[in-house]
C-alpha cells in the first residue's frame, strides 16, 4: 500500500479543493490519503465522496501549536470532530488567522507595498486565511517574484516587518485534547530547520510523555540523516513513524505519494484511534 498521511486542500492552503486532492492522490497511486488542512475539518465531506473505489481516507488535521516559544505543527488522525473543547480551541485558532491576515496586510500596505484585503481575500476564498494567501497576493500584485521571498525578516517572516504574532494551542496541551477527542498526534516535520522548524530530542521526548504517538520523519525537508535520527529516536521513545508529503498543490509541485508511511506504522496508527474511523470507496 502507498500510504500518504498529510496533505492540504484549498480549505486551507492547498491550492486545490478536497475532491480533487483526492483524485491526484487516486492518480498517483496512493491507496490511504489523510487529508489534513490546518485546523479545520470543513474539507473531510467533500474528500470522501470523492473517494474512488477501494480508496481510503483518514480525516484529520494540522493543529497551530506552540513549544518553547516556537511554532509547531501537530498532526491529528481519526479524532471525534464534535469533541467540544477540541472543537472550541479550532474555532480560536481559526478567528485568530483572520485577525492576524488582516493585521499583517495592513502593515505591508503601510510598507508600500500595493496589496488589500480584498486581494487576499480573492486568493483565500472560503478557506481559513493564512500567510500562504498573503504571500500569493504579494507574488500576484508583484511585490515579490515567488512565495517564498514573502517568508523572510523583510516581509511576513517571523519577526519580519509585515509579521504579526497569533494565537496557537500549547503542544503538551494539544496532544492531550486530541486524545481526548479519541485522536492520535504525530508531530510535523520536526527538523524542517529551513521553515524554522527544529526541535530537540527532549522536546519530543516530553511530548510523548503527554501521549505524543508518532513522529513525521519521512518529510521532504528532512534530510537522511534527519529521518535517520528520528527513526532511532522514536524507537527509543516507543513511537511509530510516519511519512507523508505535505503535499499543498502548486506550492509544492503536486508531489503527493512522494513520502510514505509503513504498513507497520499505519496499522499502529489504527489500533490507538477511538474517535473516528478510516472512510473507504
Amino acid at each position: 500500500m502507498r500510504i500518504d498521511l498529510h496533505s492540504h486542500s484549498s480549505v486551507s492552503d492547498g491550492s486545490q479543493p478536497p475532491a480533487d486532492v483526492v483524485r491526484r492522490a487516486h492518480a498517483a497511486g496512493v491507496d490511504v490519503l489523510a487529508l489534513t488542512d490546518h485546523d479545520t475539518v470543513a474539507g473531510h465531506a467533500e474528500a470522501v465522496r470523492a473517494l474512488p473505489p477501494g480508496m481510503t481516507l483518514i480525516r484529520g488535521m494540522e493543529l497551530s501549536c506552540r513549544l518553547g516559544g516556537r511554532s509547531l505543527h501537530l498532526l491529528a488522525y481519526l479524532f471525534d470532530p464534535a469533541e467540544p473543547e477540541l472543537a472550541a480551541e479550532r474555532r480560536r485558532i481559526r478567528e485568530d488567522r483572520a485577525r492576524r491576515a488582516r493585521g499583517m496586510v495592513e502593515r505591508l500596505e503601510r510598507l508600500g507595498a500595493p496589496v488589500t484585503w480584498e486581494m487576499v481575500q480573492r486568493v483565500t476564498g472560503d478557506s481559513v486565511p493564512g500567510r500562504p494567501h498573503i504571500a500569493r497576493a504579494m507574488v500576484e500584485a508583484g511585490v515579490i517574484a515567488g512565495m517564498d521571498e514573502a517568508f523572510t525578516r523583510e516581509w511576513i517572516g517571523a519577526g519580519g516587518r509585515a509579521y504579526v504574532p497569533r494565537y496557537a494551542l500549547d503542544a503538551v496541551m494539544a496532544v492531550g485534547l486530541v486524545r481526548e477527542a479519541g485522536g492520535v498526534p504525530v508531530v510535523a516535520h520536526p527538523r524542517a530547520s529551513r521553515r524554522g522548524y527544529l526541535f530537540t530530542d527532549e522536546e519530543i521526548a516530553r511530548l510523548a510523555g503527554a501521549g505524543l504517538g508518532g513522529i513525521e520523519a519521512d518529510h521532504p525537508d528532512h534530510t537522511e540523516a534527519d529521518r535517520a535520527h528520528l527513526r532511532g529516536l522514536a524507537a527509543d521513545l516507543g513511537l511509530f513513524t510516519t511519512g507523508a508529503s505535505d503535499d499543498h498543490g502548486e506550492a509544492t509541485g503536486h508531489r503527493l505519494g512522494a513520502e510514505t508511511t509503513s504498513a507497520e506504522a499505519y496499522e499502529a496508527l489504527l489500533a490507538q484511534a477511538t474517535g473516528a474511523v478510516p472512510d473507504i470507496g
